[in-house]
């Protein structure tokens, strides 16, 4: 009584856990789910449903059959029968060909659901792929935005089961149908007898899986965790450190306890699950045969013949477990219905950039350039600002620099300046009107811009090169052109496929590139594109002080006449600029040329004669 009690209390009212109110709502996601399979292949859905629609009147009819051929069997071995064996061997056939009937539609099904489940599984994917293209790059920068992904992203195959599933649980429906009409029309108290060996079950499966979504909701976190260090103690990208810092054991232990406790937590639950199906298995096993001895008791006093006998009998045993798949089942669809939610919940996120309904047409060129007016960003759900105010202008064709401290709110600036944040205050202009008027996509495809955390991509050398500007990754003579200006053209030709050199230890065939020459790759990815604005964000670091000198010197002649922004913490190539502003806390505290900043003897001149010292 203590379990019933808890079980009701806790499926009804709990406040850690969802209610089944909140499961029984979590079915509205099923219209919206088979929209999206009929999206994915009509025809494949449209055949899968018919055949399952016959399928489920097989069962009835294979039971009917047999009732009829048992009592034709009876009738013909009773020593006075002058009856003809045609009709009985009429029967038979009559049953062989549903059993070929079931099981070829059986084969059909399975084939419509295997390739309806991988069509909508890839469609899934690629909605979730297509979604997260929208979104800002703030959001991917918040965890729980992260956990929310994830969920969506891992339940990709369990969607695909939740498809088979639900038309599983139509076609048995169906089915039951039949049955407790047949049934019904011979003993409806038997249909009371198969409630009460089935109900127990189906609330103790639902109780069950209510926790174990509650369990894995609760654990999203921590099984991004897991999977991270399980890609940290064996990648090829982290195998040097791992290695050097003696990491292998560390990590090991920590995977270690993380699973242990996922497993611990797990077997707890799976315990208590095992002991009570036993004891609905048991509740189920006495309905079951309390229905059988009634059958028989019937068929001795002879009320019903022994086909009668067959068929009741039969049919209970069918309408038992296919009851008990179905209340089951109800159960794994909900919790299914439950994961639908995560999917469509992301899906619902809506980007917190908002596009112009009517975009101001770029200006070609730009005739006056960019203007930070009272400028100020901070994070989503922070208090601490990255940058403000600040008040500067970018004119068209100047090269300026950017200079500060880690930390000192330089990266976020570009970031801003390429509309991939929006200002949390002020605003930005480009030639006079607000950054915001204008489309960031086309915006984008103006801007030229490396960071300092490139990525290094396992493609080829070209591919990794018209990264730039993927719209042009059959123009081979514009990725070699703009190799050249990179003067990633000279390693490139030394390399066994040349431009067609697959990069990157994930393919048999494919090289390592030098971190000098990974960055002269990325480089070539800014030339990509004829942009007015060009950024490079540290690309350089791997550099020594003379390759990136050589470096920014062919930068500086090649944007000539293009506005252009370079962040370096070397002054040598710092003071190739027009104008350097200098950050301090993510604050504008100096702008001016090398030497007007220099003459100034503030914040620059004291980290330039520090460098400068350093040298010495």
């Amino acid at each position: 009584m203590n379990f019933w009690r808890k079980l009701f209390q806790r499926s009804l009212s709990a406040k850690d856990d969802l209610t089944y109110r909140e499961r029984l709502v979590a079915l509205r996601n099923l219209p919206p789910f088979f929209r999206m399979v009929w999206q994915t292949n009509p025809w494949i859905t449209i055949i899968n449903t018919l055949l399952r629609i016959v399928q489920s009147a097989v069962p009835l009819a294979m039971l009917y059959t047999g009732k009829l051929i048992i009592d034709q069997v009876v009738l013909l071995s009773r020593p006075e029968a002058h009856h003809s064996q045609h009709t009985l061997w009429q029967w038979v056939a009559l049953e062989l060909g549903l059993v070929i009937l079931s099981d070829c539609m059986g084969k059909v099904i399975g084939l419509m659901d295997t390739l309806l489940g991988d069509l909508f599984a890839n469609n899934t994917s690629v909605k979730i792929l297509e979604h997260a293209s929208i979104l800002d790059l703030d959001q991917f920068e918040e965890a729980t935005f992260y956990d929310m992904l994830e969920r969506a992203r891992q339940q990709t195959a369990g969607r695909t089961v939740l498809l088979s599933q639900t038309l599983g649980q139509v076609q048995d429906s169906i089915t039951m149908g039949f049955l407790i009409t047949g049934l019904v029309l011979f003993n409806p108290w038997l249909i009371l007898l198969l409630l009460i060996a089935v109900i127990p079950a189906f609330i103790g499966e639902s109780y069950f899986n209510n926790k174990m979504y509650a369990l894995y909701f609760g654990q999203t976190s921590e099984r991004r965790e897991l999977d991270y260090i399980r890609f940290l103690g064996a990648s090829d990208e982290t195998v040097k450190e791992v290695k050097i810092f003696s990491l292998s054991r560390f990590l090991i232990d920590r995977f270690r306890d993380l699973s242990n406790k996922f497993y611990r937590d797990s077997r707890k639950l799976y315990i208590q699950r095992t002991s009570w199906s036993s004891v609905f298995a048991l509740l189920g096993s006495a309905g079951y045969y309390g229905a059988y001895v009634l059958i028989i008791f019937r068929t001795v006093n002879g009320q019903q013949s022994i086909g009668d006998l067959t068929f009741m009998a039969g049919s209970f045993m069918q309408l038992r477990g296919l009851l008990q798949g179905v209340l089951g089942r109800f159960t794994t669809i909900m919790q299914g219905a439950i994961y639908l939610r995560d999917l469509f919940d992301f899906l619902a996120i809506k980007p917190r950039m908002i596009i112009a309904a009517n975009p101001r047409p770029f200006p070609h060129p730009i005739q006056y350039g960019f203007t930070f007016e009272n400028v100020g960003f901070k994070y989503f759900n922070t208090e601490k600002w990255a940058n403000r105010h600040l008040n500067f202008t970018l004119h068209a064709g100047e090269k300026l620099a950017l200079v500060g401290e880690n930390g000192a709110g330089k990266t976020t600036l570009v970031k801003l300046l390429s509309r991939l944040y929006d200002p949390t205050e002020g605003r930005i202009l480009l030639d006079g009107y607000d950054l915001r008027e204008y489309d960031p996509a086309e915006l984008r495809m103006q801007v030229g811009i490396i960071f300092q955390d490139f990525i290094q991509y396992q493609m080829s050398v070209a591919h990794n090169i018209a990264i730039g500007d993927i719209r042009e990754k059959e123009n081979h003579a514009l990725i070699v052109a703009a190799a050249k200006r990179s003067m990633a053209h000279i390693f490139t030709e030394k390399l066994p496929g040349k431009y067609n050199q697959m990069l990157g230890r994930h393919f048999s065939t494919g090289v390592e590139l030098s971190g000098g020459e990974w960055q002269k790759i990325a480089l070539a990815r800014a030339y990509m594109k004829d942009a007015q604005l060009l950024i490079l964000d540290e690309p350089t670091a791997a550099l020594d002080a003379r390759a990136e000198y050589d470096v920014f010197l062919r930068f500086a002649d090649l944007t000539r006449g293009k506005s252009s922004v370079l962040i370096s913490h070397r002054f040598s190539t710092v003071r190739m600029a027009d104008r350097i502003l200098v950050l301090e806390k993510g604050q504008l505290i100096e702008i001016g040329s090398h030497e007007e900043l220099l003459a100034k003897g503030g914040h620059y001149a004291e980290l330039f004669h520090l460098q400068a010292q350093g040298y010495r």
